[in-house]
């Protein structure tokens, strides 16, 4: 299947099943972006930015939100 069929399958469909196709396209893009987010502090990938993180907080370079 094409992504232009796909397109054209998504556009013709109810308002309610476009409601239903959206909040699970979501809910795999939120799933899949925690996987990433998982694999990458595994990886080490963000260990300098939380370390950074954690020099600023300890430096007074903070506030409150």
């Amino acid at each position: 299947m094409s992504l232009e069929n796909i397109e054209n399958a998504i556009l013709s469909l109810p308002s309610h099943e476009f409601e239903r196709l959206r909040r699970w396209f979501f809910d795999l893009d939120y799933a899949r972006w925690d996987e990433q987010i998982e694999q990458d502090i595994a990886g080490g990938k963000l260990e300098a930015l939380a370390q950074e993180a954690i020099a600023e907080f300890e430096a007074g370079h903070c506030r409150e939100l």
